[in-house]
């Protein structure tokens, strides 16, 4: 399993309530399964730095920037 964020997101999917995200593997299911705008080059990046990030190719944290990244191309409140 990959590493954990230094610091968990959490994000706001309107009637689904909060998603705790506590590292790239949570990141991937939130972004298979509750994304609401998945054509944007954000969202593309976050999911292929989150896939990195699971394989060891690129830091957990750096997985984390683009993720929230794509929180922010998709409007979505993170905190």
């Amino acid at each position: 399993m990959s590493e954990k964020w230094s610091k968990p997101v959490e994000v706001a999917f309107g009637v689904s309530g909060y998603r705790t995200v506590t590292g790239p593997f949570d990141a991937m299911i939130v972004l298979t399964d509750l994304w609401p705008k998945r054509s944007g080059l954000r969202f593309i990046k976050a999911r292929n730095a989150c896939s990195a990030a699971i394989a060891g190719r690129i830091g957990a944290e750096d997985a984390r920037r683009e993720f929230l990244a794509a929180a922010e191309e998709a409007e979505l409140s993170t905190h």
